[in-house]
């Protein structure tokens, strides 16, 4: 099943640029910082990015669903297959750094699984997007080449969240210590996106998430060859009433590099 023609998939990955020009103007300049009611970090370039994804999706797709992080939640969208799920700047507290680790999330939810996904990173102009059947795929200077992810066994590369430590990924590191090599902080998406590109291979998340940070990372990673899954092992399901993945989740190169929790 094709979900998405190339035309479509153009027209989001032009969205995407477009919202990536807007962050950027933005980026550079002396910009104002909000915080949310759950103290989490609000910017223009968030409710500018929003703008144009939003609106670009509903106006070529105005029978799917968007749930985005930075608009109200219509809860209609759960009685349609179809929902695109946009984070308008992952990474934000990213951003706020200037450190340039923050991307633009779109995906689109077909009946609960992620079917598509693109990650942009506004300041080195990379592309990363795969569609469910068709592979992933990596775009930077107009050069578009295939992801798949490493072949690594041992020595395995982690990346962390440079912005959400926690002890549970401590103990993890010092159970497996010894199929462990180096560990990459960075933040957003751009983790799944170097499992993906074969830079890094685990990578675990025990604190909360919502479905905007991981859904299109997800599809990326899975077409790349990677797994993707809930700490439990079940599978990660999207266009749900709860946004919140509250199991945690991991990403590997290869099932057999699960790591042990416990001793």
């Amino acid at each position: 099943m094709q979900f998405l023609s190339e035309q479509d998939r153009l027209y989001i990955e032009e969205l995407a640029q477009k919202a990536c020009d807007a962050i950027m103007e933005i980026y550079n300049t002396n910009f104002d910082v909000e915080l949310k009611k759950d103290q989490s970090p609000l910017t223009q370039a968030d409710r500018k990015s929003n703008d144009i994804i939003t609106k670009g999706l509903a106006q070529r797709f105005p029978d799917y669903a968007i749930l985005s992080e930075e608009s109200k939640d219509d809860l209609s969208r759960l009685d349609n297959d179809y929902c695109f799920i946009v984070d308008p700047l992952d990474g934000t507290k990213e951003f706020v750094k200037r450190n340039g680790e923050f991307t633009v999330n779109i995906a689109l939810a077909y009946k609960h699984r992620s079917v598509y996904g693109l990650v942009a990173v506004p300041v080195t102009g990379e592309f990363f997007t795969a569609q469910k059947g068709i592979g992933a795929f990596y775009r930077k200077d107009g050069k578009t080449s295939n992801l798949t992810v490493s072949d690594r066994t041992e020595g395995l590369v982690m990346v962390a969240s440079r912005s959400h430590p926690s002890e549970e990924l401590r103990i993890a590191m010092e159970i497996n210590e010894e199929r462990l090599g180096d560990t990459i902080n960075v933040g957003s998406s751009l983790k799944g996106c170097m499992i993906a590109k074969g830079i890094a291979d685990i990578y675990y998340r025990f604190g909360l998430t919502s479905e905007w940070d991981t859904a299109a990372m997800q599809c990326v990673v899975e077409e790349a060859g990677g797994v993707f899954k809930n700490m439990d092992d079940s599978d990660m399901v999207y266009n749900r009433e709860d946004i919140l993945n509250r199991k945690g989740f991991y990403i590997l190169n290869n099932r057999a590099n699960k790591l042990k929790l416990s001793k």
